[in-house]
């Protein structure tokens, strides 16, 4: 019995080659049960007509799917659903099932509800994406990032992917990280003083759960990255928060009880402030009589287009008190979650030790993918073409700001990808965001970057990282004019 060649139907929205949605198409037919085994399917010619495609795209498709045992060729005959093809689930709940769990206490933990926003998963659609963390497709070397992977996937690497490396990373990313990437901060370390997280928010999560407990006191800065504050919360311990000026963190601030002070002395986070040389070595000093560990968190220190950045806090500490963690996700992509940690080797070790009970190490693929695109040199390409491309857009965007008379609470002193923003007295940006979202743009309120219980909502961040330089005039003074009704 043949399958009629109107069960074959292309979405038009689907992802992928045709060729490939071909395949996928036929194989959930397999694995459906609507394709039984020995049943013929419509000859090439037939299905090509049927779904407009050329009669090789579907014998392209029809071979691949051969090639991985669903479907088998007979001479003179075509193509049939192979013996061998994986047997579609047969397992069916006898009943519908009703959940009588009460999860109000069941749960042990509850890790939703935090500070952390939510933001689109469809932001690229939106005119005037002004969102931070997202990364512009077309400033994007794909065709370098492809052939690293490529390489990657090479019978040469198939033991750098493929291999559990239990508690290890990859040795020529942490060479390239020894070698390269520390050195431009100043930092000296070996590689037993380094560690591959899963980006940044992963490295904050391993030393919170490392250094604190219940009864330790953790510093962080007022505003301060949402993320970490949930981070810390979840870890329970105490929590102190000090606010930043124009400098940073004041460190003559810090509570005598401190014992983990967090900071983002290169690129404060949200203010995009920058603590000077003085500042920075007031702060070891003061760690020092306190007797605290600092945690640098040192993101965005390679957007640095108007100014060389300032050396980082870890390669002024003499007594071995600073983990720096460090990201490539902001200045690659953001889905390649990888970044690392830098410290003393009793931390590395339990941090690495804690990472291998979790989660084992990040992907051995990604990992040498990643190699090669800084070894080779694309990743220094990269960081100057998005420079250039940064430096463009903040031109554009403070000349819109200007012309609107919108106030700049705090921009960075060498470059970064965001400007923080500060509304009139009395206007709550959450409402702003959600009225300018039905008209195309996309801000971030900042409110959730401030402690306590009673935040100010007067706050927003604007970043150009998503955002093209001629999209960005008309989105400002889209916003100009509902701050305008707002106020």
């Amino acid at each position: 019995m043949a399958i009629p060649v109107e069960t074959f139907f292309l979405s038009a929205d689907g992802e992928g080659t045709l060729q490939a949605r071909i395949q996928q198409m036929i194989a959930e037919g397999i694995l459906s049960g609507r394709f039984a085994k020995g049943e013929r399917l419509p000859s090439s010619r037939r299905l090509a007509a049927h779904l407009g495609v050329s009669r090789i795209t579907v014998t392209l498709a029809y071979t691949e799917l051969q090639a991985n045992d669903y479907l088998a060729a007979r001479d003179r005959s075509g193509f049939y659903v192979s013996d061998g093809a994986p047997e579609p689930s047969s397992f069916a709940p006898a009943h519908p099932v009703q959940d009588r769990i009460d999860w109000s206490r069941a749960l042990g933990r509850r890790y939703t509800g935090g500070r952390s926003p939510e933001k689109p998963q469809d932001w690229a659609s939106y005119p005037y994406p002004f969102l931070y963390g997202q990364s512009d497709a077309k400033l994007f070397d794909h065709a370098n990032w492809r052939h690293c992977a490529l390489r990657a996937l090479g019978l040469k690497d198939f033991h750098a992917q493929a291999t559990d490396y239990y508690d290890r990373d990859d040795p020529r990313l942490i060479e390239f990280i020894t070698r390269h990437t520390l050195p431009r901060r100043g930092i000296l370390a070996e590689p037993d003083e380094i560690l591959v997280t899963m980006g940044a928010q992963n490295a904050l999560w391993l030393t919170a759960q490392v250094l604190l407990t219940q009864r330790r006191t953790a510093v962080v800065e007022d505003p301060c990255y949402h993320g970490l504050s949930d981070i810390l919360e979840q870890s329970r311990c105490h929590t102190h928060a000090v606010p930043v000026d124009a400098r940073g963190l004041p460190p003559g601030d810090l509570p005598a009880e401190a014992d983990v002070i967090f900071t983002t002395p290169s690129h404060q986070c949200p203010t995009n402030a920058t603590m000077p040389m003085s500042r920075r070595r007031a702060l070891l000093a003061r760690a020092r009589d306190m007797d605290a560990l600092i945690v640098e968190d040192d993101y965005e220190f390679e957007m640095s287009f108007l100014n060389p950045p300032s050396p980082s806090l870890k390669s002024l500490d003499r007594d071995g008190r600073v983990i720096y963690v460090g990201s490539f996700s902001k200045s690659i992509f953001p889905g390649l979650r990888l970044g690392y940690l830098v410290g003393p080797r009793p931390f590395i070790r339990e941090a690495r030790a804690l990472r291998a009970s979790v989660l084992r190490h990040p992907p051995g693929l990604m990992q040498r993918t990643a190699a090669y695109f800084l070894s080779l040199g694309h990743y220094d390409s990269l960081i100057r073409r998005t420079s250039r491309a940064y430096a463009d857009r903040r031109h554009v965007m403070e000349d819109a700001l200007a012309q609107h008379g919108l106030t700049v609470a705090g921009r960075g002193l060498h470059g970064g990808s965001s400007i923080w923003m500060r509304a009139p007295e009395g206007v709550d940006i959450g409402r702003v965001a959600a009225a300018l979202r039905t008209k195309g743009v996309l801000i971030e309120p900042g409110a959730s970057f401030f402690h306590g219980d009673n935040p100010p909502l007067n706050f927003y961040r604007l970043a150009y990282s998503s955002i093209p330089s001629d999209k960005i005039g008309a989105g400002i003074a889209l916003l100009a004019d509902a701050l305008r009704d707002a106020s």
